[in-house]
């Protein structure tokens, strides 16, 4: 089993209406490789750093199998920055800065010790970059999972078409489906989407109202668990995606019923991160805490019923 992450690892400032964090480590790769790291015993990382990006993260994440071989660190040069603040309903947020830095010029390497790779998750970044890394191994992958977002379809929409003939999950939330589409209804967009772009599989996040599975005709639905503290939702899809993607690695199972797990023990992940700022809960928790957070889900939607005629 292989796992190859490709993504952010960056500083976030985060605002809240229950807090605010100072600069703190985030982005894409850094949330996912924690999510899967409860499944997979090596990830083979790639991704751009600065100078300033602590050597500390980058050994805690070695600790628990994550290889760093593919990190690129810029000397002399600072790491993606991204600033925003959230609203009361945490869903929507607005950006108060972003600084690419060292991620303006982001040339992925992919050293020869990741070759071997079984399973391909791409965090969100410029399509042109995530079709390089699809280029650039020299097997196509067993699975390749896709993040994008909306600020792709508005500037780059002709790259991230061709990205996605390559791919083979397409993950992304109900506002950026409709967008992709131009459908409103989700059944709707997921079928576009499955028959005409590429992606034989659709994930459509939906925040605190759950995730959606859409393969040919099925489709699987579950739900987000309530909480009664939401801290800090900022890495929430990618901590998801690192748990679909860790289980889908783990089992080695790609079919449509082994992704129904794969979305409930993303789901469970994603409730853990946002419990506080940045990937502080996704260090703490163990494996007896993840299954115990299984259990809720599967309580929350297990019923019995009888008809009656």
């Amino acid at each position: 089993m292989s796992l190859l992450v490709v993504g952010t690892m960056a500083f976030d400032a985060i605002e809240t209406p229950f807090g605010k964090s100072d600069k703190i480590v985030g982005g894409a790769a850094t949330y996912i490789a924690w999510s899967a790291s409860n499944f997979v015993t090596q990830i083979n990382q790639v991704a751009v750093v600065g100078e300033d990006f602590p050597a500390t993260e980058l050994s805690a994440l070695a600790a628990r199998g994550v290889r760093n071989e593919g990190v690129q660190i810029k000397k002399g040069e600072k790491s993606f920055f991204w600033s925003g603040k959230y609203h009361m309903d945490m869903n929507t947020r607005d950006t108060l800065d972003t600084q690419l830095n060292v991620l303006a010029d982001f040339d992925p390497i992919i050293p020869e010790s990741y070759q071997d790779t079984e399973f391909l998750m791409l965090g969100n970044l410029t399509p042109a970059v995530q079709m390089q890394v699809i280029k650039r191994l020299k097997n196509r992958p067993k699975l390749i999972v896709m993040d994008t977002m909306n600020f792709w379809m508005e500037i780059a929409l002709d790259d991230l078409k061709k990205v996605l003939k390559e791919v083979d999950v397409l993950m992304v939330n109900d506002s950026e489906a409709r967008q992709l589409t131009n459908e409103y209804s989700l059944v709707k967009a997921a079928k576009k989407i499955m028959g005409e772009m590429g992606p034989k599989y659709l994930v459509i996040k939906k925040g605190e109202h759950g995730a959606l599975l859409f393969h040919e005709d099925s489709v699987f639905f579950a739900p987000a668990l309530p909480l009664e503290d939401v801290f800090d939702p900022t890495g929430a899809g990618d901590t998801f995606a690192g748990g679909f993607i860790g289980h889908l690695a783990a089992t080695k199972d790609i079919s449509f019923e082994n992704m129904k797990r794969g979305i409930i023990y993303g789901s469970a992940l994603a409730s853990f991160c946002v419990e506080k700022f940045g990937a502080e809960r996704l260090r703490e928790i163990t494996k007896d805490d993840i299954e115990n957070r299984v259990q809720e889900f599967v309580s929350l939607v297990q019923f019995d019923i009888e008809l009656v005629d």
